[in-house]
């Protein structure tokens, strides 16, 4: 029997790192990708930072983050009520209610909910699809985490502006194909890129997503890192780098 998550709302449970990570999220509706797990593996909080998950839908970064660096602490940023539920479920079956805390408000209400420049680190996995570009999803879940609905880009970019200090951290997930707009984005907004990498689905396929950090007020220095390829090759396993992010505490 699957476990309840609301009214008329069922559940699933995913774990991670052989079983000592569990995320509850909706059996229908928005889940979280491979998107999010990318991004959480490729920050490298220092210790004691203080984290701002912008957007974190079920909370699964700010999970991993939790897990993977037990000295900083997370504060998940969410907009949409049914999220908020089960980022506070997941918080108690992962007993992180010291570790994590939930932040319920819209992006643009931001500066009343947190202080400026409170967090050493922003990651964020925006909504990448224009509003009223392609179909519309008819789950408001979905539509809403995906689709610029209720947050457009310059958005995001500008609540994790305000959230992170000077000389700090945000690292973004975003579609390849959308990689010229959040570079100028960022770098418009003064968060300055350092380091990118580009995922691919196998060796020799285009880059489909890329993974980005930033620093605040930084100096124009990019580096590039190696590719990530999630799959051997079309229709094949995991690499082991892919297959590390899934099943160890890589």
């Amino acid at each position: 029997m699957q476990p309840e998550c609301g009214l008329h709302t069922e559940c699933t449970e995913d774990t991670m790192f052989s079983g000592r990570l569990t995320c509850v999220q909706h059996r229908l509706g928005y889940r979280y990708s491979i998107d999010s797990l990318l991004l959480a593996h490729f920050v490298a909080p220092k210790k004691d930072d203080h984290i701002l998950d912008l957007g974190a839908g079920c909370g699964i970064v700010s999970l991993i983050l939790a897990y993977r660096w037990p000295d900083v602490t997370v504060s998940a940023f969410e907009i949409q009520n049914r999220f908020v539920s089960l980022i506070r479920r997941n918080i108690e079956k992962n007993r992180f209610q010291d570790r994590i805390r939930v932040i319920e408000g819209d992006l643009c209400g931001i500066s009343k909910l947190i202080e400026p420049g409170a967090f050493e680190l922003v990651v964020s996995n925006p909504p990448y699809r224009k509003s009223g570009s392609g179909r519309l999803n008819p789950e408001k879940e979905q539509a809403i985490a995906r689709h610029e609905i209720v947050a457009d880009l310059r958005s995001v970019i500008r609540a994790a502006l305000f959230a992170v200090k000077n000389r700090g951290r945000a690292a973004f997930v975003y579609p390849a194909a959308r990689g010229a707009a959040l570079m100028a984005e960022l770098k418009s907004s003064g968060l300055e890129p350092k380091r990118l990498r580009i995922i691919h689905s196998y060796p020799g396929g285009d880059g489909k997503l890329v993974l980005i950090e930033c620093v605040k007020n930084g100096r124009e220095e990019l580096k590039i890192l190696p590719p990530f390829f999630v799959y051997t090759e079309p229709g094949g396993e995991y690499t082991e780098e892919m297959a590390r992010i899934y099943e160890s505490d890589y």
